[in-house]
């Protein structure tokens, strides 16, 4: 029986607009592309999400890369990034149903130690986060999933039963390491009106 329900952030509470990210500091168009693929290279933010680069050396890389004369905006770029992400359309109400009728209610993401230490900053993304009862970032433990050791840090730390929870995710291979452990699943396919019917019918 499914008493805990636990989110994935990025692409299920949270659309990532890296092209509108971009814009709010590159004015000029044609390079709009360029600093977006610079800034948000997975090179990069693959190893943010791990904890193993830090913001300034993220920056040194970005400014190597792009004439000097978009180096600052460009920082600007990834300086205020957590100001422009929006909650997903829907997405508070099904984490509201998830709230009012879940045991408890966690999230779990493979994101920065930036973020983890800035998102208040954003009052839409701190109002939803606010409704969690824990959360587990992946920048600040050096674990990222589907590895399965931030599963058992989620379930030890929360004192949680892996067949009492509903993981929601939107990646495959994450549902497939949470399935492993025996961990239920539910793969978001950016429907919030499907997921909210669904936590309503399983409880």
């Amino acid at each position: 029986m499914i008493k805990n329900i636990v989110f994935d952030f990025g692409r299920v509470i949270v659309d990532f607009e890296e092209t509108k990210m971009t814009r709010a500091y590159v004015k000029d168009e044609s390079m709009v592309e360029t600093v977006r693929d610079t800034v948000f290279d997975r090179l990069y933010w693959d190893r943010l999400d791990l904890g193993t680069i830090t913001d300034d050396e993220l920056k040194a890389c970005v400014a190597a890369r792009l004439p000097k004369e978009f180096v600052s905006a460009a920082h600007a770029v990834y300086n205020r990034w957590i100001h422009h992400i929006d909650p997903i359309p829907g997405i508070e109400d099904a984490v509201r149903t998830a709230r009012e009728r879940a045991e408890g209610l966690y999230l779990l993401s493979n994101i920065s130690i930036k973020f983890a230490e800035e998102y208040k900053q954003n009052p839409a993304i701190d109002r939803i986060l606010s409704l969690f009862d824990g959360l587990v970032f992946s920048g600040p433990l050096h674990m990222i999933k589907p590895d399965a050791r931030i599963f058992h840090y989620l379930l030890d730390t929360y004192g949680l039963k892996a067949d009492e929870c509903l993981f929601i995710d939107d990646s495959p291979k994450n549902i497939a390491g949470a399935q492993k452990l025996g961990i239920q699943t539910y793969l978001f396919d950016g429907d919030t009106k499907k997921l909210k019917e669904y936590i309503k019918s399983i409880f």
